[in-house]
This record gives C-alpha cells, sequence and structure tokens, in this order.
C-alpha cells in the first residue's frame, strides 16, 4: 500500500515542466552560467597552486541547484555535500567570500580555515558544505525537525549524490522524517558516477527517486538537466512537504562534465559520452536556444551577460589570490575556547 502511494504521486508528476518567462529564462541563464565561469576559474587557480586539497566541481549540474532555489522562498534552508560551490553561489553568497575560502584567506565563508567543502552563511540559510559522505543528510533532517518544532513553516532542501543514496544514516532519516512527517526535501543529484563508479556498479537499483518506498516517502525522476522541469519539480516537492505531509524525494537525472575530484581525470568514462552529453543536453545551451528561437535575446546579448560574469568572476579570483591569510593566532584562540 505504501509503495503504491509512493509510485502513484510519481507517475502522475514526472516529465511535466513549467514555461519559463523571458526573465526567468535570462535569470536561469545568468545564474547557470555564473557558477559554470566560477567552477572554471576555481579549476584554473586549482591547477596553479592557489586552491588546495579537495575540490569538487560543478559543471554540467548548474540546472539542479538554480531550478529549485527558485522553488524556495525565505526561510527555507539548503544543505549539501562537498559539491556545493554552485549551491552557494545559488543561494546569493558573495562569489568573492567563497574564492577566497577556497584560496584559504581571511576574508572566505570560514575565514580561511573551512576550505571547498566546509563553509557556510547563516544569513543566506546555507548550512554547510559537509565533506563527510552522507553526512548532510541527517542534519538536513535536523533542519527541518526544527523547523516543525518551531512551526515557522519553513522546508529543508537536502542534496546529496548517487553515491551518498547508499548510506545507512540515508535511511535512518528518512524512517524519522517520515515517521514526524517532517518538512525536508531530499533531492538526489544522480550524475552516473560516484569517485570513479557508475552508479549501476554500485547500487543495486538505480531508480533513486524509489529509496522512499518502504517509508512511503513519495519520489520522483527529473530531468536535471532542463532548469524548468526542475523548477516544477521543486514547486510540487516543496509545496508537499510545507503542506505538512512529511518527506519528498526528487531523483534528478543529471551529469558532472568533470572528474570527480580535480585529482581524478575520468578515464573510467569515454570521452564521446562526455562530449554528446554537452552537445545535445547541457542546460545553459538549452537556455540559450531558447532566448535565441524566441527572439526574445540576442546573440550579442547573451555574450555580454557572459562578459559581465567573466568580469565578477576575475574580481573573486583577483581578491582571493591578493587577501591576506587567516592570522596564525585564530587557530591557538580556537583551541583554547
Amino acid at each position: 500500500m505504501a509503495a503504491t502511494a509512493a509510485a502513484q504521486v510519481k507517475s502522475e508528476s514526472s516529465n511535466l515542466l513549467v514555461e519559463f518567462t523571458k526573465e526567468e529564462e535570462l535569470t536561469a541563464f545568468r545564474e547557470m552560467l555564473m557558477i559554470r565561469r566560477f567552477e572554471e576559474k576555481a579549476g584554473q587557480l586549482y591547477g596553479m597552486g592557489l586552491i588546495g586539497g579537495f575540490c569538487h566541481l560543478y559543471i554540467g549540474q548548474e540546472a539542479v541547484v538554480v531550478g529549485m532555489q527558485t522553488a524556495m522562498k525565505e526561510g527555507d534552508q539548503v544543505i549539501t555535500g562537498y559539491r556545493d560551490h554552485g549551491h552557494m553561489l545559488a543561494t546569493g553568497m558573495d562569489p568573492k567570500g567563497v574564492m577566497a575560502e577556497l584560496t584559504g584567506r581571511q576574508g572566505g565563508y570560514s575565514r580561511g580555515k573551512g576550505g571547498s567543502m566546509h563553509m557556510f552563511s547563516r544569513e543566506k540559510n546555507f548550512y554547510g558544505g559537509h565533506g563527510i559522505v552522507g553526512g548532510q543528510v541527517s542534519l538536513g533532517t535536523g533542519l527541518a525537525f526544527a523547523n516543525k518544532f518551531r512551526n515557522d513553516d519553513s522546508v529543508s532542501i537536502v542534496y546529496f549524490g548517487d553515491g551518498a543514496a547508499n548510506q545507512g544514516q540515508v535511511y535512518e532519516s528518512f524512517n524519522m522524517a517520515k515517521l514526524w512527517k517532517l518538512p525536508v526535501v531530499y533531492v538526489v543529484e544522480n550524475n552516473r558516477y560516484g569517485m570513479g563508479t557508475a552508479h549501476h556498479r554500485a547500487s543495486s537499483t538505480t531508480d533513486f527517486s524509489k529509496r522512499g518506498l518502504s517509508f512511503d516517502i513519495p519520489g520522483e525522476q527529473v530531468d536535471g538537466m532542463d532548469v524548468r522541469a526542475v523548477k516544477a519539480a521543486g514547486d510540487r516537492a516543496i509545496a508537499y512537504a510545507r503542506s505538512g505531509q512529511g518527506p519528498y524525494i526528487i531523483e534528478m537525472l543529471t551529469y558532472r562534465y568533470r572528474g570527480h575530484s580535480m585529482s581524478d581525470p575520468a578515464k573510467y568514462r569515454p570521452k564521446e559520452e562526455v562530449q554528446k552529453m554537452r552537445d545535445e543536453h547541457d542546460p545553459i545551451e538549452q537556455v540559450r536556444k531558447r532566448l535565441l528561437d524566441n527572439g526574445w535575446s540576442k546573440e550579442e546579448d547573451l555574450n555580454a551577460i557572459d562578459k559581465e560574469i567573466r568580469v565578477v568572476v576575475n574580481d573573486a579570483a583577483d581578491f582571493a589570490s591578493s587577501d591576506p591569510e587567516p592570522d596564525p593566532a585564530e587557530l591557538w584562540t580556537d583551541i583554547l575556547r
């Protein structure tokens, strides 16, 4: 009975999308392009040795977080794993502060001591950035518990990947979220590969939208490369959770163009596969094409937007390269507190 209820919601809502206005298309184009250009610059700085440690780029997955953000309202929270730069920018965090954290400078969101995987912004309701695989799922469920306890009408949006979907704490969180009807939306960013392993080699079932069936949590698969489909799914899921019915699962079928991290050459998949995704399903190029085909923008207008974004990203890189490193005394101060 539980499986039937969840499956029915999935079958009724899959493959739906909303048509964007000119303004919505332009906003999505700008925000996704900002993430793309930021991540490309981060990759460059990593290659130059200005960013150390782990660095996981979001290139290719931009439609997921941009589409979901448009479905949220003031007060809703975001929490994610270590592929997190795109989520930060989508919530409105300053590119300079994000890039400065990547380079370990005092102007970063964690004052240069968190790096790529560990920065936060209470002001923007962004709760990280977490390096433990799947660890953010239980934390995000806790945010939803707090929302219900305070009765503040907020929804917790919890992002995790196909690899993290197999972690035990994910299912413990599902159980509690459904038992207590917590206002949480679980977004599985299925980019098809974990750390060098295709999802079908690591998961006995690869339809992650069904992972909540035994808990009677409804779910659906969504084209995560189309920002309109993401927005539509986000509207449905968040409305469901906010109405008091409990958790909802969205599996975003997306794709990462780069390796798992900057140290991953991604030789476990053919180059032709990546190129096919870029040519036929790129989330930014889909929006660009619609803007041009509808006569809403000219090529030179979109190029001008790209130029503006590159200036912002280059300024962020310059700041992150010249900002002072944290005062070593802060390390001792933190330890003694």
